[in-house]
């Protein structure tokens, strides 16, 4: 037990005291960043599976027929 207490410690000392912590204003620049690209990337990968999704259904109603 005495080595969790001791990397919990060492954890918090080493956040403390050794971590450059962004300002304010670019964390939440840095969100909005990430939240938009996210957004865009989600859009992305929904056309595409949309697009595949009717071609193979029309693949399979050619092949059907």
């Amino acid at each position: 037990m005495a080595g969790i207490g001791n990397y919990i410690s060492e954890s918090y000392n080493e956040l403390k005291n050794h971590v450059t912590w962004t300002s304010w204003p670019e964390a939440q620049r840095l969100t909005i960043l990430v939240a938009v690209f996210s957004i865009i990337f989600s859009l992305a990968i929904w056309g595409v599976d949309t697009v595949f999704s009717s071609a193979i259904e029309e693949y399979f109603k050619w092949i059907k027929s």
